[in-house]
């Protein structure tokens, strides 16, 4: 039995366990008895058994669990997977484990013969994971892709961003915590899950080639798996390298201006540099992140179908790590075998003015710092970043609204205007900046003050963010509906994680980009532009995707259709 990307296909002898629990200092032993116990085995009966999945049951604070998925082979013996089978009918928690591994589109690794296609390279533009994985997976077909990337190489990108952070370098608007190798994602806690229902192929191959490229192995089986800033740096490297060593080529400092049209049918026929050079493909990836505004605005002007799309904006939220540990985890906490703590938190706004707004928690960095994440002079951008070790004082979280359409329309300059978010989003930026000085500190305020009761909380946290922070009323730099929201939903958390107001925290403005405010339009099944023939926008940028893991394999999906484009005789069959 086959299926492409191996979903449905099922390993021959394995079987995968799910849901086997135990308290926090158990030992293997103990999990290879429960192991056996639920197959109703003799510990003879195992060749081997793997942990495919670690997560935390903290339900009951005083009785937290660990849970555990896991592949188990046995002997070959008919009767014994019969009675396995058996069971597997009446236990949701038993099956036979599926094959997950990934299925390239085309004959993999057979070099390909680019001159009988009578075409150029393809390019992919964008070197974040969307780019990065998309451009792996042409260069492990053989079709030597050309990625291009704006800003720096990674360790001078990095030089560049802490340098701004701490004062010893200007700002640069080419090499930031937006733009350079590895994309925003670089400076991030670098979470690997999505709350978007994935093929588990394509999340397996993504997984393993990050751990094939430098990544901690651990993030095979966490069920909160997690890479961290630096270690991704290794990371992006890894995978520059092995594009490299394919046949790929990486280019930095590549800014793409506009793409190149065939004036007859509009098909794509290259990009053009900033530098006015221009590279011919009739297969161009365009995976330029969240925050490329100019190439948004030079798409407008050239035609390419783009539409406006809801996003969210807020602040950050700090708290002592070791507050949101205890609030969690209880008397458990700084237990080895549970880390630092996360959360996630969702209000559903009620009230005149507010009906249909919501208020969650984003991109909650535990053990981190918030820093300055804006691409453009004069702006204040805040985001959250954590170590692969998780080691701060402080655990941050985006706290966000929904922005709908509605109230991006007075920011258009025509109805309907698809850049209509981009400057909602730069003039709520450029508040923020004014109010703080204009010197890219952050306006920043206790949760207490915010909340209008200075008297009677103290303010227990000092603000991380880089470049420094300036104490302001945040009700200057927010709409006034974003105030309000927050203002209904901060008491509201305090009641499902305690401390979260009552112990003080605090605010740090603003957060605008938690995902693109634009999407490009795509066929669904081609993931062709629905109007530039050979155009496949790809990634969070083009609205497709919003975080690394589902950046990543919307790059491997697109990276597919260009390969069946480019070489359809070489489909891989069965």
């Amino acid at each position: 039995m086959n299926a492409q990307h191996g979903e449905g296909v099922v390993q021959r002898n394995l079987w995968r366990v799910h849901q086997l629990k135990l308290p926090l200092d158990h030992t293997d032993g103990e999990l290879e008895a429960l192991l056996c116990r639920r197959l109703r085995l003799d510990p003879d009966q195992l060749r081997r058994w793997q942990v495919v999945r670690r997560s935390v049951d903290a339900r009951r604070r005083a009785a937290i669990q660990l849970v555990y998925s896991v592949d188990v082979e046995l002997d070959s013996a008919p009767a014994l997977h019969g009675r396995l089978a058996r069971l597997a009918a009446r236990d949701t928690h038993l099956q036979a484990t599926p094959d997950t591994r990934y299925r390239a589109p085309l004959r993999p690794l057979v070099p390909a013969d680019l001159t009988q296609t009578h075409a150029p390279s393809p390019v992919v533009v964008g070197a974040g994971p969307c780019g990065y994985f998309a451009a792996l997976l042409l260069a492990q077909m053989g079709l030597r892709p050309v990625l291009l990337e704006r800003g720096r190489d990674v360790k001078r990108r990095t030089a560049d961003t802490f340098g701004f952070w701490r004062g010893t370098r200007p700002f640069d608007p080419e090499s930031n915590a937006q733009f350079g190798e590895g994309g925003a994602g670089t400076f991030s806690d670098g979470k690997l899950y999505s709350q978007v229902s994935e093929p588990p192929a394509y999340q397996r191959k993504v997984l393993e080639e990050l751990v094939a490229s430098g990544a901690n192995p651990e993030i095979l089986t966490l069920h909160h798996p997690h890479i961290g800033t630096f270690k991704l740096a290794t990371v992006v490297r890894g995978l520059r390298s092995r594009i490299e060593a394919l046949g790929g080529r990486v280019r930095f400092e590549s800014r793409v201006v506009r793409v190149l049209l065939d004036p007859g049918d509009r098909h794509i026929t290259g990009v053009e540099l900033a530098t006015g050079e221009q590279i011919a493909s009739r297969h161009v990836v365009l995976a330029p992140g969240h925050s490329a505004r100019d190439l948004f605005a030079a798409l407008q002007q050239q035609g390419v179908a783009l539409e406006a799309k809801p996003f969210a904006m807020g602040v950050r939220i700090e708290h002592p790590q070791a507050l949101i540990d205890r609030a969690r985890w209880g008397a458990a906490a700084g237990h080895p075998r549970l880390g630092p703590a996360e959360y996630k938190l969702v209000h559903h706004c009620s009230g005149e003015g507010l009906e249909g707004r919501s208020v969650w928690s984003f991109c909650m960095c535990p053990g981190g710092l918030v820093v300055g994440a804006t691409s453009e002079p004069g702006m204040v951008v805040t985001n959250g970043m954590s170590q692969h070790s998780r080691n701060e004082r402080n655990a941050n979280s985006g706290l966000v609204v929904n922005i709908t359409l509605a109230d991006l329309e007075p920011y258009g300059a025509r109805p309907g205007d698809p850049l209509a978010g981009v400057a909602f989003q730069r003039h709520w930026e450029r508040r923020a900046f004014a109010l703080a000085g204009a010197s890219y500190a952050a306006p920043s305020q206790s949760v207490s003050a915010f909340l209008g009761d200075t008297g009677q909380v103290a303010d227990p946290v000092t603000a991380s963010y880089q470049p420094g922070v300036c104490e302001r009323d945040l009700a200057e730099c927010l709409p006034d509906f974003v105030v309000a929201a927050l203002r209904q939903a901060l008491p509201a958390f305090e009641g499902r994680l305690h401390g979260y107001v009552s112990a003080g925290g605090r605010l740090t403005a603003v957060e605008t980009r938690t995902s693109s405010p634009l999407r490009i339009g795509r066929d669904p099944i081609s993931l062709e532009s629905l109007n530039t023939p050979g155009l496949f926008p790809a990634g969070e940028g083009a609205g497709y995707a919003g975080g690394i893991l589902s950046a990543a394999i919307d790059g491997i999906k697109v990276a597919e259709k260009v390969a069946l484009a480019l070489c359809p005789q070489r489909a891989a069959r069965g």
